[in-house]
């Protein structure tokens, strides 16, 4: 199933996207005397299996619920989590060739991570699947973009064994991990050149685990002005999703709703030669079969 979170005139809604429609989930919970709180997509990730099997029951009944509906084409969608738990986790150099193309511009030899690279990015960064990415020249010159399959925890937990950490992810995402490559390399660390504002377009929609099955087969692509400039497909991680659920909670307790970036793949904008960042008027398109896109509008916010 793929639950969103769209705005529908004053109200924003949990729903149930499917067929171009969104099920209104609190409305159809009402309309078969559900308990569940489904007021938010955080909500029923955090109200765990019980929650779950109640939407599964919606679902199921999904067609009687005519007044529920809505016309997917009159709502504006919004990231599926749009105030996050906490800090958006991310795991950087997590493609082999990303790596190699990163050390490559710099002249560097190159070198694989040995374990997972944490960073985080702010809650303010995260954005609508459409939502415009500001780009301010007076405080960057080199804006890059990066897709991502997000992960998204149902079940929280703190040392979770690896064989054990598919169990506790309720479904995917796709991100796009914006970042100001300059502010990153003068601060002398990631963060802030990862959290500006907006910086974290996540959607269209969280598909739960069950239904992608086995992500590792998930292609990831990204276009800048329709021109690819990465694609590759999640088998290809250096740490795959198990090891990096185990490796960040080891002596650090995961919670229902938090969202793990997975790294991106090679073909980023300041490897190029020469470097190519991100410029007002770009269309920004980033794909994940089987769960969606974002489409994203680059804004020279020094021309407002």
């Amino acid at each position: 199933m793929k639950l969103v979170t769209c705005r529908d005139g004053e109200r924003t809604l949990a729903g149930l996207w499917r067929d171009g429609r969104v099920l209104d989930l609190a409305a159809a919970g009402r309309r078969v005397n559900e308990a569940a709180d489904f007021s938010s997509v955080l909500a029923i990730i955090r109200g765990g299996d019980a929650t779950h099997a109640a939407l599964a029951r919606i679902e199921a009944r999904g067609e009687e619920l005519a007044d529920a509906w809505r016309d997917a084409a009159q709502l504006h969608f919004l990231a599926p989590i749009p105030v996050p738990v906490r800090n958006v986790f991310c795991v950087g150099r997590n493609y082999a060739d990303h790596v190699n193309e990163g050390y490559a511009a710099s002249g560097k030899p190159s070198r694989l991570p040995e374990v997972p690279q944490f960073f985080t990015k702010a809650t303010g960064a995260v954005n609508s699947p459409d939502g415009d990415v500001r780009l301010d020249p007076r405080l960057t010159s080199l804006f890059d973009y990066e897709v991502e399959l997000a992960v998204v925890i149902g079940r929280g937990g703190r040392d979770v064994h690896k064989d054990n950490a598919l169990g506790h992810v309720y479904g995917y995402t796709v991100a796009n991990d914006f970042t100001a490559r300059d502010l990153q390399k003068r601060h002398e660390q990631w963060f802030k050149g990862k959290s500006l504002d907006g910086s974290c377009p996540l959607g269209p929609c969280i598909v739960d685990r069950a239904e992608i099955g086995d992500a590792t087969t998930l292609e990831l692509s990204l276009s800048v002005n329709g021109e690819e400039r990465q694609r590759a497909r999640v088998a290809q991680m250096i740490f795959d999703i198990p090891t990096i659920i185990a490796s960040l909670s080891a002596g650090l307790t995961l919670e229902p709703g938090d969202v793990i970036l997975t790294g991106t793949p090679s073909g980023v904008g300041f490897a190029m030669n020469p470097a190519q960042g991100l410029k007002g008027g770009d269309v920004v398109v980033s794909r994940i079969d089987r769960i969606g896109e974002l489409r994203n509008a680059i804004v020279d916010v020094s021309c407002a």
